[in-house]
């Protein structure tokens, strides 16, 4: 099964979820925080001191390149 069909199609993910071997984007996380920084990548949502999510939407039009903001 691919990542676009396991892939919530909305709601919120984590980090864990985002980044391979088990999420669809397959950086590091260190690469991740920087195109996060630089713009490359969608901004987090903080829901907590330590819970920091991103918008499932978001995060499928990056792997899937539609561009969704």
């Amino acid at each position: 099964m691919s990542f676009e069909q396991n892939f919530p199609r909305t709601g919120f993910v984590r980090l864990s979820q985002i980044l391979g071997p088990k999420g669809p984007i397959p950086v590091s996380k260190s690469t991740w925080w920087q195109g996060v920084k630089d713009g490359l990548f969608p901004k987090p949502q903080k829901l907590g001191p330590r819970t920091t999510v991103w918008k499932a939407e978001d995060i499928r039009a990056l792997f899937e390149g539609t561009g969704h903001e």
